[in-house]
């Protein structure tokens, strides 16, 4: 049973890692700050962008750094966690505003896997969507 326990303590501490440098990843949109990408990206990450080219950490550093040129602000609105064993996937969507007034939403899934006891994204897939209507 002990096993057990620490293993469900475990994964719930996870999700709360995972769950807040999501959310510090959507902030970083408007704020340019890198160092939580510089984290939370493995460096082996491949993501593919909303027009499907794929990019990688580096390129993702470089676009946040300028991002704030464009972005009033970037909101994390909700996140789904599932774990399996060593991977989560993450699924998410994201509420942003330029600097032109416009407005829109980001939905996405990202692939943490855990290397040497630590949570990195491997993966990400961002799609546009239109703005929630709620």
């Amino acid at each position: 049973m002990l096993c057990q326990c620490t293993q469900h303590d475990d994964q719930k501490e996870a999700e709360r890692y995972i769950s807040e440098s999501e959310r510090q990843w959507a902030e970083s949109v408007a704020s340019g700050d890198t160092t939580v990408i510089e984290r939370i990206l493995a460096d082996d990450f491949v993501g593919v962008d909303p027009k499907g080219r794929q990019y990688e950490k580096t390129e993702m550093i470089s676009e946040t750094r300028n991002a704030p040129k464009y972005f009033v602000s970037n909101h994390l609105n909700d996140v789904k966690i599932r774990f399996y064993g060593d991977a989560a996937i993450a699924q998410g969507n994201e509420s942003w505003q330029r600097h032109t007034g416009e407005r829109g939403r980001f939905v996405w899934t990202d692939t943490w896997i855990r290397r040497h006891g630590r949570w990195q994204i491997v993966a990400a897939e961002d799609l546009d969507a239109p703005e929630s209507s709620r």
